[in-house]
């Protein structure tokens, strides 16, 4: 008898430049994840890869750069998801490496720095950390939120924009994924129809 042993196609080399146009044609918002450093003074990281993974638990994703003081931090830290307000890019751009001219507005109430005129905020403690490449996967269980009345700054190909005009209907209208039939409510199983 003859073995018949699969071998794997050989890699393709991606452009780095080219891969990251194609994520940047995925239009993000921008967060800046903040956290207390070791010595209890608060530090921020502006992040635009975040996303909202469970709401039983509820749990939240950030993605960080491996070896920046954030990543280390969050290890053992719970941490605060600042989603970023229109009128919030000079404190999106300080905790970029462009310090601000301004001030950065901290509200220091417990042990999470929390920045002031945000969008949304999210605050988590750690649940658990994966390998990402040259990236960190953070994942914090929900604790504590605040939402403003406020529209988000948004991230597209490299630049920052507004919130546009709003495009007609309810995008949950006669889906099979609309909150209305269900889906979302308390399922912990899938049934293909």
């Amino acid at each position: 008898m003859t073995k018949t042993i699969a071998t794997e196609s050989p890699r393709q080399t991606i452009n780095p430049k080219d891969l990251r146009r194609a994520f940047g044609k995925f239009a993000t918002g921008v967060t800046v994840v903040t956290c207390q450093a070791p010595d209890g003074a608060p530090h921020g990281a502006t992040v635009n890869a975040f996303t909202a993974v469970s709401l039983d638990p509820p749990l939240a994703q950030v993605t960080l750069i491996r070896g920046n003081k954030a990543s280390e931090y969050l290890e053992d830290r719970p941490f605060a998801i600042n989603i970023m307000s229109e009128d919030q890019l000079s404190t999106c751009m300080n905790f970029a490496g462009k310090p601000s001219k301004t001030p950065v507005k901290w509200r220091c109430e417990g042990e999470i720095p929390v920045l002031e005129g945000n969008a949304a905020t999210i605050e988590c403690r750690p649940w658990q950390i994966y390998d990402g490449g040259d990236h960190l996967i953070v994942i914090g269980e929900v604790i504590d939120l605040e939402i403003n009345d406020i529209d988000p700054l948004l991230f597209i190909s490299g630049k920052f924009h507004h919130a546009g005009t709003l495009h007609g209907g309810t995008p949950w209208e006669a889906s099979g994924d609309s909150i209305a039939h269900g889906w979302f409510e308390g399922s912990s199983t899938f049934n293909a129809v």
